[in-house]
């Protein structure tokens, strides 16, 4: 529908490669430096400001002919079950009794033939912290031109710094908060999305889009729902300009709405 009104071949705000802002931009790069030499990454941040975009950029590296990326998004298995998953990925079919061993020969034979590795975890405050010891005792295993990442929410970090995990927190070699972005990030993010598929500047009307970064509250992934469901409103209507009407139309949804909004309408 967006497509067809506006004349698009893509749509903003519902891409496959989203762009990175800065601070995504930055963790990436660094990231890609300790993988040179060994690391141990941990990335935190609150549910959508920007794990899930960072993780995808990284697993495209997996493209390139020198990256082999591993991903891993179950982490609520047990640590056998993990080690399938990451035999799956490696494209390796051995016993249960091998599959360590068989891992990290596969991570030197991938090494020899000049590969970095990622190993990228996501979820990871969802996993038990034996299971996390021990990956983090097979990992060390693995050879020095290997990045092992781990995607969570700040629940991850405090866990860490508890006295009974210090062997596994003294081996980070790298982390970062991903922090909500500022009202001036999100009209940028916003502008961007527009001028990358081609829109107009003023797609959005200033009301609509002073309403979406107040609502959004530094959350991009809300900005994003938002932005793309208020220009669906406008298509419905034929309608070129979003304005505030269109994204009051979406925030009375049930799912934009407060528990105590929902309470009150009941009543009422």
């Amino acid at each position: 529908m967006i497509k067809a009104t506006f004349g698009l071949t893509q749509e903003p705000f519902n891409r496959n490669k989203p762009l990175l802002l800065e601070q995504q931009k930055k963790i990436a790069q660094i990231i890609k430096i300790h993988a040179q030499q060994g690391g141990f990454c941990v990335i935190i941040g609150e549910p959508g400001v920007g794990k899930t975009v960072l993780r995808e950029h990284l697993e495209a590296l997996g493209g390139e002919h020198d990256t082999t990326v591993i991903s891993v998004s179950q982490t609520m298995h047990t640590y056998l079950n993990i080690l399938k998953q990451l035999a799956e990925s490696f494209q390796i079919d051995v016993s249960q009794n091998h599959l360590e061993k068989s891992l990290i020969q596969t991570a030197y034979d991938y090494v020899r033939e000049r590969k970095t590795l990622y190993t990228l975890i996501d979820e990871a405050h969802l996993l038990d912290v034996q299971v996390l010891r021990k990956l983090r005792l097979l990992f060390d295993r693995f050879p020095k031109k290997h990045n092992l990442v781990l995607f969570g929410q700040r629940d991850l970090l405090y866990r860490l710094s508890m006295n009974i995990n210090q062997d596994i927190k003294s081996r980070i070699t790298y982390s970062q908060q991903l922090l909500p972005l500022n009202d001036e990030q999100l009209k940028a993010y916003i502008l961007g999305e527009l001028q990358t598929v081609r829109m107009g500047a003023n797609t959005f009307d200033e009301g609509a889009i002073e309403l979406i970064i107040r609502m959004a509250q530094g959350n991009l992934r809300l900005c994003r729902n938002l932005c793309y469901a208020s220009l669906i409103e406008a298509c419905r209507e034929g309608k070129r300009i979003v304005s505030i009407t269109h994204v009051n139309n979406v925030l009375i949804q049930p799912h934009w709405r407060s528990h105590e909004e929902l309470v009150k309408q009941q009543v009422a």
